[in-house]
């Protein structure tokens, strides 16, 4: 896993980057009923666990993880937000092909950790209109810890009802995701095309 932070231009630009593609997000699109994400997240919770509790394999574990994030998460949002101001000169090719690497490295990264969840609970507490998203939050209950705090930001930017960002104790993903994708790209020389295929093995 990567833990370099990106410099602070570019995490500078970044930030205003992401913040400026969530605002560009159409209202009417994101305005949802508050039942309808908290629905949304009980349904993804009921699924993973039931994807966690299956007996995979890892390989297939990860490639069924694949497939709940399509389901469930606005990935071309997350992408375009984690990128950044290299969205802007990505082509489109690089985009889609940034989009499958970025969400195969998610599932690979977060699925290694599945086994935590075993034996554990998610509680949803509240859900809450906050501007053009909704914030569902949820208590995360799991052997051998304390109960700590899980928000999905849910939203329609995309045209269908899914979450575009997770804070888990006050860690935000994408910022956390966006500081681990500007590290490959310095580290690549600016190259988006090198940094996608980092991606491609990176866990």
């Amino acid at each position: 896993m990567l833990n370099k932070i990106t410099p602070p231009r570019r995490a500078f630009l970044g930030l205003m980057g992401g913040a400026a593609a969530l605002a560009a997000m159409p209202t009417q699109l994101i305005a949802q009923s508050v039942n309808a994400a908290r629905a949304l997240v009980d349904a993804l919770l009921v699924d993973l666990y039931a994807l966690i509790n299956a007996g995979r394999s890892t390989s297939q574990l990860y490639s069924d993880f694949e497939t709940l994030l399509n389901r469930y998460a606005d990935l071309p949002i997350i992408a375009q937000t984690v990128m950044g101001v290299d969205w802007r000169r990505a082509s489109n090719a690089q985009r889609s092909d940034f989009i499958t690497a970025f969400r195969s490295y998610i599932a690979r990264k977060y699925g290694s950790r599945f086994q935590e969840l075993i034996g554990g609970t998610f509680e949803i507490t509240g859900a809450r209109q906050i501007r053009n998203f909704i914030e569902v939050t949820t208590t995360a209950n799991l052997r051998n810890e304390a109960p700590f705090e899980v928000i999905w930001l849910v939203s329609s930017g995309s045209g269908q009802l899914k979450f575009f960002n997770l804070v888990i104790e006050g860690i935000n993903l994408q910022t956390t995701e966006r500081q681990e994708i500007g590290a490959m790209l310095d580290r690549n020389g600016g190259n988006i095309d090198a940094m996608i295929a980092d991606l491609r093995n990176a866990s």
